[in-house]
């Protein structure tokens, strides 16, 4: 039995090493372990390959009320914060311009309305709307080729954080390890989680582990967890790998498309490599796979520990892949894996933001695209859109935050409040060194900075 720790983190993705950082930078809990199967962290759906390297605020995402938006902004600030304070030379990010694009009278007209009326302009100061003209001086190639007479509106902001989310989690790990009492075994995979009355026994293939508390950010493998020790009894999951087209040089920035209804995949956008600007990204696709990570044949058994196979998962599969929106959809992106069909098929997708492209113009990236599960209430036997923790007794399980990577912070933030009252000890957290170091270097407009000021001495005001 190795030596005993307060708190065990499992999982070095995003989520996990962004709770290992606030825990151990800014709280007095003495030892915090955390543990990762991989031998380097965030090597499955944080690397910079397996997703959109988008830092989602809720301005340009279509499917966000503006009451999701205000949450999300928020968790967005922090992380963009942080990456303003601890990467100046933008190793880990670049920053750019993003929109979201309206082709035609019917989606202008969406566009107009959620920036006027639906209270996005205000929530999102930075945020315009721009037309034709402009678009074409921030994005040339989405207005070449296009049909003059088509009307061209987009909602445009300079805040367009494209993330290489893999090495915001070492930076994480890095800076966690400054602290004393901290450690972390990579290349360990806990087989086990036993609860017994005096704490948690974490066994792994390279022995076992003792703590008075447990977080389980794993993934799709949280679920895993929980289930095994009889928690999360009415989840299942509905694992979505997401795959890209690369091409050339043809974007500035981030461009995204309006948001189809009732789809719970992000909507098709284009934009620049984090790290390559001469390479564009398109995508992301959404095919449902029978896995919890991309193309790993062992955890199709561990889907089938997550899926249960009892009748209310099937149900509930039944009755979310029966719905008129959503069948077409997922028929249609099992099309975009065939070889040459597949491009051909999603060309329409790119030529909506890139009208000059044609089907020798992109290839499918090869190695590129994690698994997102989506997470299935079997009661109510419907896709739950919102964010996925299972709080037991001492024990949390965070499976798929949302919107995933970029409220990760944040969700620590809420985490370590959880993880506190776990503990006999009157442990604290600094919440005010916490936001300096993040959401304190987010850069704003000057009426919106005296605004934000206003609130954090609010904010401190309740503290006290």
């Amino acid at each position: 039995m190795s030596e005993h720790t307060d708190l065990i983190i499992v999982g070095g993705g995003i989520s996990g090493a962004s709770l290992l950082y606030t825990v151990a930078k800014f709280t007095d809990v003495d030892d915090v372990t955390l543990i990762e199967k991989e031998r380097e962290i965030a090597a499955i759906n944080s690397h910079r390959t397996n997703n959109s390297q988008t830092l989602h605020f809720g301005d340009i995402e279509t499917n966000y009320t503006l009451e999701k938006a205000k949450e999300v902004k928020e968790g967005a600030e922090l992380l963009a914060g942080y990456l303003e304070g601890a990467d100046p030379d933008r190793e880990m990010h670049s920053k750019r311009s993003k929109m979201v694009l309206g082709v035609g009278d019917e989606e202008g007209a969406k566009l107009e309305e959620r920036y006027h009326d639906n209270g996005f302009g205000e929530l999102f100061p930075k945020l315009r709307k721009i037309g034709r003209e402009e678009i074409a001086e921030l994005e040339p190639k989405v207005v070449e080729g296009r049909d003059p007479d088509t009307e061209l509106t987009a909602l445009q902001t300079p805040d367009g954080y494209v993330v290489d989310y893999g090495a915001v989690a070492k930076s994480f790990v890095d800076a966690a390890r400054e602290e004393d009492g901290v450690s972390v075994h990579l290349g360990t995979a806990v087989t086990n989680v036993d609860e017994g009355g005096d704490g948690f026994t974490v066994e792994t293939d390279d022995g076992d582990f003792a703590a008075d508390a447990v977080v389980v950010a794993a993934g799709s493998h949280s679920l895993q967890f929980a289930k095994e020790m009889g928690y999360g009894e009415n989840m299942s999951l509905l694992p979505v790998a997401g795959s890209f087209f690369l091409a050339d040089d043809l974007l500035n920035g981030k461009v995204y498309t309006l948001q189809m209804k009732k789809l719970p995949f992000a909507a098709v956008h284009g934009d620049a490599d984090v790290h390559d600007d001469g390479v564009t990204r398109f995508g992301p696709t959404a095919k449902l796979v029978p896995a919890l990570e991309r193309g790993r044949l062992s955890t199709v058994s561990d889907f089938a520990d997550v899926f249960g196979f009892s009748p209310a998962s099937f149900l509930s599969y039944a009755n979310i892949l029966s719905d008129r929106i959503l069948f077409p959809y997922v028929v249609r992106n099992l099309v975009y894996d065939i070889p040459e069909i597949g491009k051909r098929a999603f060309l329409p997708d790119v030529q909506k933001v890139v009208p000059s492209v044609d089907a020798g113009d992109i290839e499918r990236a090869k190695g590129y695209g994690g698994v997102r599960p989506q997470i299935v209430n079997t009661e109510t036997k419907e896709l739950d859109m919102g964010e996925a923790k299972i709080t037991g007794d001492g024990i949390l399980f965070n499976i798929t935050p949302s919107p995933g990577a970029s409220t990760a912070l944040k969700n620590a933030m809420a985490d370590v409040d959880t993880v506190l009252d776990f503990f006999e000890e009157e442990y604290t957290f600094d919440e005010a060194a916490f936001r300096d170091a993040t959401i304190g270097n987010f850069p704003r407009l000057d009426a919106e900075a005296t605004d934000a000021e206003a609130d954090d001495t609010v904010t401190a005001e309740a503290d006290d």
